[in-house]
C-alpha cells in the first residue's frame, strides 16, 4: 500500500515537473516574441536627417502620411524603400539622357554662339537651340526632382566623406547653374552683353553635372 502511494505522489510530482516545464517553455517563447517586438518597434523609421523636399513629402507629419497607404510603419516603410528604389534607378537612367542633350546643346550653342559673332542676324540654329534647352530642362529637373522627392532611406548618412557626398555636392552647383543658365536666357535678347555669362553658366552647369555622374560610378 505505501509503494502505490509512492508511485501516485511520484506521478503527480512528474505531472508537476512537467506542467511547470511547459509553462516555462511558454513564458520564455511569450518574452522573447515581446522583446522581437520590442526590437521590431523600437527600429527608427526615418534617419535623424534628410532634405526638407523628403520631410515635407514623407517626414513623420508630411503630406504622403495624411494617406493610409503610406502610414509610418514598418511596412509601409519596407514599400517606400521600393518606390525609393525605383525613383533612383529611374535618376539615374534619366541623368545620362540628360548629360547626352547637354552635350548637344553644347555642340548647337557653340554654332549659334560663332554664327553670331561673324553674323549678328544668323538665327540658323536658334531653332535647334531653343529644342534642346527644353529637352534639357525636362530631363534635368525630372532626374533632380525623382532625387530630392524619393522617400529617404532607412539607415542615417555615414560620417566622413564618400562619392555619395561629392555628388551632392556638385548637385548644388549644377542646379544653381542651370537656374543662372535659365534666368539668363530670359534676358538675352534685352541684354545680347549677357550671352558670356550664359555661356559661362552652361558650362559650370555641364562641367558640374558630369562631374556628379562620375564620382557615382568610380
Amino acid at each position: 500500500m505505501a509503494f502505490f502511494v509512492f508511485l501516485v505522489a511520484l506521478n503527480i510530482q512528474a505531472q508537476d515537473q512537467t506542467q511547470l516545464k511547459k509553462d516555462s517553455i511558454i513564458s520564455d517563447d511569450l518574452l522573447q516574441d515581446a522583446t522581437a517586438q520590442y526590437k521590431k518597434d523600437s527600429v527608427k523609421l526615418l534617419p535623424d536627417k534628410y532634405i526638407f523636399t523628403q520631410k515635407i513629402l514623407w517626414g513623420p507629419k508630411g503630406l504622403m502620411r495624411n494617406f493610409n497607404t503610406f502610414k509610418l510603419s514598418n511596412e509601409e516603410r519596407e514599400r517606400e524603400l521600393k518606390i525609393r528604389r525605383v525613383m533612383l534607378i529611374s535618376h539615374q537612367i534619366l541623368g545620362f539622357v540628360t548629360l547626352g542633350g547637354m552635350i548637344g546643346q553644347g555642340i548647337v550653342g557653340s554654332l549659334l554662339y560663332n554664327s553670331h559673332l561673324r553674323d549678328p542676324d544668323n538665327d540658323k540654329y536658334l531653332p535647334a537651340h531653343l529644342f534642346l534647352a527644353h529637352f534639357v530642362n525636362t530631363c534635368y529637373f525630372t532626374t533632380a526632382g525623382l532625387a530630392l522627392l524619393a522617400p529617404p532611406k532607412m539607415i542615417n548618412e555615414r560620417k566622413g566623406y564618400g562619392s555619395i557626398k561629392l555628388h551632392k555636392a556638385l548637385a548644388i552647383v549644377h542646379f544653381t547653374s542651370m537656374v543662372a543658365v535659365n534666368v539668363l536666357s530670359w534676358e538675352l535678347e534685352a541684354h545680347p552683353a549677357l550671352v558670356p555669362y550664359h555661356r559661362a553658366a552652361a558650362i559650370t552647369a555641364f562641367s558640374s553635372f558630369a562631374l556628379g555622374m562620375i564620382v557615382l560610378k568610380f
